[in-house]
């Protein structure tokens, strides 16, 4: 691949910024599009995307752009790095200037309500003939910035996808990593926001860290257990997208989810808890979606059960610990590798 190689990337918060801007450092024309002209404007003058990472100096060759048809007609690959809940309205307007030729990838971790669908898939339905990926892994956008050592996981069956976005984002303090598992790498993006709720919720009521490292284990058992069941491969959650996203999220204050269940586990309410927060964590949403899958395929989840009990029917947080300890499998380790 040469440097001729032109990005566009669709959002301009925290991870969406960083990036555009990787791939600006690394010498490709890159662009980050943003709907709102005097905040783009502003970034264009100051070199700082003051909202969403502020002190975070952009690359000179980065462009910024409100024109989205110009910005698709310039590029060669396009990211997806906006919320879930706009998902679907940007992809329509977008739609009419993609063509078959050009690479899609999305950060965006959610699943939509109406189908369960990941967003990968939701691309898809749009665009059916074009090279589809995910990028998805441990990623706070702030340290990143800060050029602290982070990986990365760009998952697709287009091999070729994957080994372009590989030389697009990789450099000496960001690592990323391929898979051919998109629908694992993606399903572990969506999952980590429910256990990261029950992160909090165990900090709050000064649980321990051995119930800490218990809540994590059973938790990425669970996921696995999902995985299995809608078709991924449930090693893939012992890679970055998994295991790895699901540490970060758990141990941090930072994260919307863990403050969240933090919240709750203060004694106060959904609806406090949101208030104080001033938006509705992912977790919240991917948990009640899950809850209704689970009961739909027969699994056994816990957390998720005792999670969606204490959210949405006014159990007590103790509910949590009594159904970890008294409903969850007896085995250890579900999936086993086989010996020859």
């Amino acid at each position: 691949m040469t440097n001729s190689h032109r990005v566009l990337v669709i959002g301009g918060g925290s991870f969406g910024t960083v990036l555009a801007n990787i791939v600006a450092e690394n010498g490709y024309a890159s662009c980050l599009w943003m709907r709102d002209e005097q905040q783009a404007d502003s970034i264009r003058h100051s070199r700082i995307n003051e909202r969403y990472l502020p002190g975070y100096n952009l690359h000179p060759a980065l462009q910024i752009s409100t024109d989205l048809q110009a910005a698709i007609a310039n590029a060669d690959s396009i990211l997806f790095s906006v919320p879930s809940k706009v998902f679907r309205s940007v992809l329509d307007q977008v739609k009419d200037y993609i063509g078959p030729e050009h690479y899609l990838v999305t950060t965006t971790k959610g699943i939509e309500p109406e189908h369960f669908l990941l967003m990968s898939q939701v691309l898809e339905v749009y665009f059916p003939n074009n090279p589809i990926g995910v990028i998805s892994g441990p990623n706070l956008a702030k340290e990143i910035a800060a050029k602290h050592l982070a990986g990365t996981v760009i998952a697709s069956d287009n091999e070729d996808l994957r080994q372009r976005m590989q030389n697009l984002l990789q450099c000496t303090f960001f690592r990323v990593y391929a898979s051919n598992d998109r629908y694992g790498v993606e399903l572990g993006g969506a999952l980590k926001n429910i256990y990261a709720i029950a992160a909090g919720l165990s900090a709050a009521m000064d649980m321990g860290e051995n119930t800490r490292s218990m809540l994590m284990t059973r938790s990425l058992a669970e996921m696995s257990r999902l995985a299995v069941q809608m078709g991924a491969n449930p090693l893939t959650f012992l890679g970055l997208s998994g295991v790895g996203d699901l540490i970060v999220t758990c141990n941090s204050p930072l994260s919307r989810n863990y403050r969240i269940g933090y919240a709750l586990g203060q004694g106060k309410s959904l609806d406090q808890a949101v208030e104080e927060l001033g938006e509705v964590a992912e977790g919240v949403n991917t948990l009640s979606l899950v809850k209704q899958q689970a009961d739909k395929l027969a699994l056994n989840m816990p957390l998720v059960d005792a999670l969606y009990a204490l959210l949405y029917e006014g159990a007590n947080a103790s509910t949590m610990v009594t159904s970890l300890m008294g409903r969850d499998q007896n085995s250890d380790v579900e999936f086993v590798l086989q010996r020859s």
